[in-house]
């Protein structure tokens, strides 16, 4: 679960990081108040959308007065902002973040994320923070430094300062990205976090270390833990097809093609998509029905996946292991009568009561495609979605 950045600020000053001043604003009086609340003569507008790359797209806008508050947050507010993380239609921007302007001696990078490869937290820096960081990890990898936090022993000062020294730190701002990085661990720790990024820590003119953007991610899977960063869920920044997947308890992702999947097991449904792709198919989804999948979850799974308008094929790929194959069939012919499904289906099914089930699909009167096994399936669905026709 993402957070917005005013969200996430108000996280970071509730465990003692510098961020600048600021409040969030849904009209533009509110902007212009929040402005001369603020205090300055310089602020900057921000739109709040679950998405990096803002400032490039026009969602960071500089103001010098109180009528250009006014004018960035009513451009903004309304609007879908498209950024190179977001889809072709954006993401819609309801609020607005003011802020107090920054003096800005350089830019870092600053991150916490679990590091799979090695199993622990990493905490990563690098000396060339902003808005070009995903060039310099792409171009001259050189300047990102890493360390791995051991799970038992916690973040250590010597980390820390190892960053420190590396990001060319000196003085009284050593101690001071000690304590910041030490309070994102905490907080990385404590709320249960899959990522914490701060893109750009300043060093103010005054040498001093601020926050200037934050972003969090909290692990989905913890957030039962916290209730009070529930709350701060936005489910207007979600995919709505995801948003309504999470409602029936199916893990689903959608993907840019026209085959759309449905299995049960994630590691099935990547063996799944692989396949289609190696006989020259494009997945539309991502789609676990989870192993104790029902009938109603299955019609649950089919309306989902069929109100992507660029399907041309479902494919349904199941292994009974802890569910039974007749089940699935009987979720199958009810979501196709029901449903109204106007694409060729192509259904796999083994395991537990797998002659069943296929006997049952026989004698349905419904026209699906039975398929052998896996590579029989993807061969078919990729025919039939090219062909546009049932086989």
């Amino acid at each position: 679960m993402n957070l917005h950045e005013y969200q996430a600020k108000d996280l970071f000053r509730s465990y003692g990081i510098a961020v600048p001043a600021g409040r969030v604003a849904a009209n533009a009086d509110e902007a212009a108040a929040a402005a001369k609340a603020i205090g300055g003569a310089v602020w900057v507008v921000k739109a709040q959308v679950h998405a990096g790359g803002r400032g490039k797209a026009g969602g960071v806008k500089l103001a010098r007065d109180l009528d250009a508050v006014r004018a960035a947050t009513e451009r903004m507010l309304g609007t879908r902002l498209v950024t190179k993380q977001t889809a072709e239609d954006g993401l819609p921007v309801e609020r607005v973040y003011v802020e107090s302007g920054s003096e800005i001696e350089r830019e870092i990078y600053l991150s916490l994320t679990l590091n799979r490869e090695r199993g622990r937290i990493a905490l990563i820096a690098s000396s060339a923070g902003g808005m070009d960081i995903e060039e310099v990890a792409a171009k001259t990898p050189e300047q990102i430094l890493t360390v791995n936090i051991h799970p038992a022993a916690g973040l250590q000062p010597y980390q820390a300062r190892q960053l420190a020294f590396g990001l060319g730190l000196k003085g009284s701002q050593i101690a001071e990205f000690q304590s910041i990085a030490a309070a994102l661990y905490k907080l990385y720790i404590e709320k249960d976090a899959s990522l914490l990024e701060v893109n750009p820590l300043i060093v103010t003119k005054a040498g001093n270390l601020v926050a200037l953007d934050a972003k969090i991610n909290i692990d989905p899977n913890a957030v039962f833990r916290h209730p009070d960063l529930a709350k701060l869920r936005d489910p207007s920044q979600e995919d709505p097809m995801e948003r309504r997947a999470s409602e029936h308890d199916l893990n689903y992702v959608s993907l840019d093609g026209d085959i759309a999947c449905m299995v049960n097991g994630a590691g099935l449904a990547m063996a799944t998509m692989d396949l289609i792709k190696l006989h020259g198919g494009q997945p539309a989804n991502f789609l676990d029905v989870g192993g104790g999948a029902t009938s109603e979850r299955v019609t649950a799974a089919f309306q989902l996946i069929l109100s992507n308008p660029k399907v041309r094929a479902v494919l349904v790929n199941i292994f009974g292991g802890i569910v039974r194959c007749d089940l699935i069939a009987d979720g199958v012919i009810n979501a196709v009568k029901n449903v109204g499904v106007k694409v060729p289906v192509v259904v796999r099914l083994e395991g537990t009561n797998a002659d069943k089930a296929r006997e049952t699909l026989a004698q349905s009167g419904l026209t699906i495609t039975a398929a052998a096994d896996l590579t029989d399936a993807a061969r078919k669905v990729v025919a039939l979605a090219a062909s546009g026709k049932q086989g």
